[in-house]
């Protein structure tokens, strides 16, 4: 019995009820693990069947299915002389369980049910399963002289989150001691969340081994040889009056194998390493790109269009795919033969390599110019000169005839024209026309998504990209059924004001000269007639409010939970000195009348990649009515009592 262990945790891109796919992956990340020397192998969380099958669970299908895919792995010479950990669910009296299976050389050692449920957010596993209701806390068990805890993981990437994940594992040991092993699913496994690898090892409060955050690997191995005194000797000099006999003991399962040999002195070990966290741009850059390019490759398309207005969002996702060839071009360079493999299987040429991202982006990447006659030059230039820059399939096509056409045929029945409110019309008339500028222009993105490769003699159709931001879905600032309905959006769960500084990475990163004009430019639809040539309407005057005032106001809806009359108490102190209580008053109703008269777009809003936690993602996260009174009376009635009393000592004072 020597000292020293050497063990791998890793991340896997599991794809739900792909058992075939999961299978072959868990089996190469465990020959790694062996041919690194690991006597332990740790897996994700429900690796077997993947994560997100959601009401999957309930099937017999996917208990039936897992089981058979155990037997594989059991029955498979990889899995010979290593311990493994796999996830799977698991049913037990009828009862489904959340589960972890440990095997050695074909013979299961332990069947270990989760106990604390994730059930919060985009979490719902207390739908599909119950909890294991015998206690075990880390604490307790490292006092039991336990050196070791594995935490199989399916966590999700956000913004700005990374850091809390990190500091969470760090704490754990930090606290009583040990070796802390953490793996995580990576990629998209068919939802809107991404799981963002960072399998790591920890000991003693300090990371020594880590894996990538964001990556094209379907298969990462994370292993690392650590001295098992380094733990005694950390619990003798901080914990030794806890480290007592009469403490809570667990149940031990005996096994006849070591993970440390007896020759292990001349074994290097791990040393604590600085963890180097990525940027809120440099997420947005590498987070939805991999999310996008597992969708691509897994959904059997071979592209992408997005109808490329030239404003901040649809530049933004221009960007992302421009980001995604970059890291399909950089993996394929380091040897990735899946991504190779992949990338040759969307372009349709099978003896294909790609090198250049910008050739590459003109493969599998469409934009389209639909202008109309409020459309400026200014658009149109800003969106033809970044197309040319990332190199896209770049089109440019009116679609005055189109809308005239529908226009004619309103006419036809009714005996009425609708005309713009610069024109005489009313707010009813100027808002339909709008929208029917719209909605033409996601007709025409579906045809040509549909057909524009079969004009160009290539096989295939292609995914519509949408680019709504999180903030425009908080208050309905779009058109139901315009651009913004596509198949996916990469950025539908990020603010404007983090999409504004991303675009200022990526000018730098892609040397993408384009965006400093966009930057520049205010934001707006272009829906309504130019005066002199000139664009005359502009988001945040339609909105009545600005994108970082928007943003705050939906963490605080969201995160801190708040009705109108706490966001309006919050708000008076946050903004007191540019804005009187009156004002605040003004924003907040008008605020909450938008998110209420608008809601029911969020029913049918495009699936969004899942990157904020104030998302108003209507499928599984933000849980809210459709139908609302939106005079909300009662609630702004208090905001207006409380403008009043304040006024009024104020006027004592």
């Amino acid at each position: 019995m020597g000292r020293k262990a050497t063990v791998a945790t890793c991340a896997l891109n599991q794809w739900v009820l792909d058992f075939e796919g999961n299978t072959e992956r868990i089996l190469r990340s465990v020959e790694v693990a062996k041919a690194g020397g690991a006597k332990y192998r740790l897996g994700p969380e429900l690796e077997i069947c993947g994560y997100g099958c959601a009401d999957h669970f309930y099937e017999s299908d996917t208990l039936l299915h897992s089981f058979q895919a155990l037997k594989v792995l059991l029955e498979s010479p990889v899995t010979q002389d290593i311990i493994c950990d796999v996830g799977m669910p698991v049913m037990h009296h009828n009862v489904r369980y959340n589960c972890r299976v440990l095997f050695l050389n074909r013979k299961i050692l332990l069947i270990r049910p989760k106990m604390l449920m994730a059930n919060s957010g985009v979490y719902r596993e207390m739908r599909w399963f119950s909890p294991w209701n015998r206690p075990s806390p880390h604490i307790h068990m490292g006092r039991d002289g336990v050196e070791i805890f594995t935490n199989s993981s399916a966590s999700h990437h956000e913004l700005r989150k990374a850091d809390q994940r990190v500091q969470l594992i760090r704490s754990a040991t930090a606290k009583t001691g040990g070796i802390y092993l953490y793996a995580n699913q990576r990629g998209c496994d068919g939802d809107r969340v991404y799981y963002d690898g960072c399998a790591m090892v920890a000991v003693n409060g300090d990371v020594v081994a880590r894996g990538d955050q964001f990556s094209l690997d379907d298969v990462e191995v994370v292993t690392a040889t650590l001295d098992l005194e380094d733990v005694r000797s950390y619990r003798g000099e901080h914990l030794q009056p806890a480290m007592k006999s009469e403490t809570q003991a667990f149940l031990r399962v005996k096994v006849d194998f070591s993970l440390s040999t007896s020759n292990d002195v001349f074994l290097p070990t791990q040393q604590p390493l600085q963890w180097r966290f990525h940027t809120p741009e440099e997420e947005i850059s590498l987070g939805p790109a991999c999310w996008l390019w597992d969708y691509l490759r897994r959904s059997g398309q071979a592209g992408f269009l997005l109808p490329l207005s030239g404003g901040v969002d649809s530049s933004s996702t221009a960007c992302i795919v421009h980001s995604m060839c970059t890291l399909v071009c950089a993996a394929v360079a380091d040897g990735n033969l899946q991504v190779l493999e992949d990338v040759r299987r969307v372009v349709g040429d099978t003896s294909y390599n790609p090198q250049d991202p910008k050739e590459l982006c003109g493969r599998v990447f469409t934009t389209c110019y639909m202008s109309s006659e409020n459309s400026s030059e200014d658009t149109r230039s800003r969106a033809r000169e970044l197309a040319a820059q990332i190199g896209s399939t770049h089109l440019n096509f009116s679609i005055d005839a189109a809308v005239k056409g529908i226009l004619g045929i309103f006419s036809a029945v009714t005996g009425n024209w609708p005309r713009f409110r610069a024109r005489g019309g009313s707010h009813r008339e100027n808002l339909a026309l709008q929208n029917v500028q719209a909605r033409v222009r996601m007709v025409l993105a579906y045809l040509f998504a549909q057909l524009s490769l079969w004009a160009r003699g290539r096989p295939g159709g292609l995914l519509v990209l949408g680019s709504a931001n999180v903030d425009e879905s908080l208050t309905g600032y779009f058109t139901k059924y315009d651009c913004s309905s596509a198949d996916i959006n990469p950025i539908g769960g990020i603010s404007k004001t983090d999409l504004r500084g991303f675009l200022r990475y990526c000018a730098d990163r892609f040397q993408l000269s384009a965006l400093d004009g966009i930057l520049k430019a205010p934001p707006t639809a272009e829906l309504e007639p130019l005066t002199d040539g000139q664009v005359s309407q502009t988001d945040e005057a339609d909105m009545g409010m600005t994108y970082s005032e928007l943003s705050v106001m939906g963490r605080l809806r969201k995160v801190s939970k708040c009705g109108p009359f706490s966001m309006f108490c919050k708000l008076i102190q946050a903004w007191k000195d540019v804005l009187s209580p009156a004002e605040v008053a003004q924003k907040v109703k008008r605020f909450f009348r938008m998110y209420s008269v608008n809601r029911h777009k969020m029913t049918t809003v495009t699936p969004s990649y899942h990157a904020e936690s104030y998302s108003p993602d209507d499928n599984r996260f933000d849980l809210r009515p459709f139908l609302y009174d939106t005079r909300w009376r009662w609630q702004f009635k208090t905001i207006d009592d409380q403008v009043t009393r304040d006024s009024l000592c104020f006027r004592e004072h």
